[in-house]
């Protein structure tokens, strides 16, 4: 049994993606492995998103999942007899179909209970059509944790309880710099270039601040498949020259671009607690972004961040010109998100997560039912 807030000695088996590509959740699982690790576990991790072998496979889309998710079974397989506890990261979707369904049913054929950590920002509209399925499988799990209230209320709608659990943003690494704010605007979005993200509305709400702080800079460090559509756009609004796509950055080097920002935009369609906003609180520079999902439940508008409707370039170019013209109104909402972020720090994080294995393993010792 484990300690108070002491990982020592435990076996943990940890399902999800890793980096690469540096997404929000691979971030979040390579994090966790680390953290863990140096608090003395011994972590496996079981990636589901390994690279197709051989590379030609990726080719074919029904047969490279056969390579992909055999050996994905075998290692979830192996894994299990080597673990106290399986800490899985699940997403919506065929990701939930493919890769923490299996996860959930062969931790419960071995024997070993299993915390389903459930991230994804589409969670309403996965359990409308898939609620009975997920429960199903979820009845074998031990445990279904998520990170906001946003999604403990969903799920509470579909019949499941949940335990939250927030992210872990590292605060040595995400930080407030001595030099803010800089001397010239700098926006930076930090989301994959695809359609659920309006990186779009970004760009167009740029091209409205540029009128008036010309100036300005935007940076938009990402990857996908709207690249050259997102660069023709820049192009279009006569943007040429002031929007810098970087593509995804490791945490190093996104820690230091956050630095150099004067405004994060988040201007996402459906999210629920994305850590690039919550890394941008951390680094005390301001947040705009769409109050979405999970959004106006990590931070409060005009307290901790402006929030602005989703799909208006207008209200979002609005409230970064507000931001740039009120340097006090900037500092306030810098200061008061950088001190609500302090319960994402890993030692306000470990003790509740520290609880959750000890009830988890507890009621594998007393054959308790599963609640859900």
């Amino acid at each position: 049994m484990i300690g108070e807030a002491s990982f020592a000695g435990l076996r943990i088996g940890l399902v999800g993606p890793i980096p690469p590509p540096a997404g929000g959740m691979a971030m979040q699982t390579a994090q966790l492995a680390e953290l863990l690790r140096a608090a003395d576990s011994v972590v496996e991790v079981v990636p589901n998103n390994c690279p197709y072998r051989p590379a030609w496979v990726a080719r074919w889309p029904g047969f490279r999942a056969l390579f992909r998710l055999m050996p994905y079974f075998l290692a979830l397989w192996r894994m299990a007899g080597r673990s106290d506890l399986i800490h899985l990261m699940a997403n919506s979707g065929w990701s939930w179909h493919l890769f923490a369904v299996p996860a959930i049913w062969i931790g419960w054929l071995r024997r070993v209970p299993v915390v389903v950590n459930y991230r994804g920002g589409e969670a309403s509209g996965f359990l409308a059509s898939c609620a009975g399925l997920v429960r199903f499988s979820m009845r074998r799990a031990s445990k279904l944790v998520v990170p906001s209230g946003y999604l403990q209320e969903i799920f509470a709608e579909y019949g499941m309880s949940s335990d939250i659990l927030p992210n872990v943003v590292d605060l040595t690494r995400f930080r407030p710099s001595d030099a803010w704010p800089p001397p010239d605007p700098v926006l930076l979005v930090a989301r994959n270039l695809e359609p659920l993200y309006d990186n779009a509305s970004a760009l167009r709400a740029f091209a409205r601040v540029r009128e008036r702080w010309p100036k300005a800079m935007l940076i938009i460090a990402g990857t996908g498949p709207q690249a050259n559509e997102l660069r023709d756009l820049a192009d279009e609004l006569g943007l040429a020259g002031t929007v810098s796509f970087v593509g995804r950055l490791d945490r190093d080097a996104m820690a230091a671009l956050l630095r150099g920002a004067s405004v994060a935009l988040n201007p996402s369609l459906a999210d629920n607690m994305p850590n690039s906003v919550l890394e941008a609180l951390a680094s005390g520079i301001p947040v705009v972004s769409t109050a979405v999902g999970g959004v106006p439940y990590m931070v409060e508008n005009g307290r901790t961040a402006l929030l602005v409707p989703p799909r208006d370039d207008k209200a979002m170019g609005d409230a970064v010109m507000r931001l740039l013209a009120d340097g006090a109104l900037a500092r306030r909402l810098a200061a008061a998100g950088l001190q609500s972020v302090r319960g994402n720090a890993w030692d306000q994080v470990a003790p509740k997560l520290a609880a959750l294995y000890r009830s988890v393993l507890g009621s594998r010792l007393q054959g308790a039912a599963n609640p859900i």
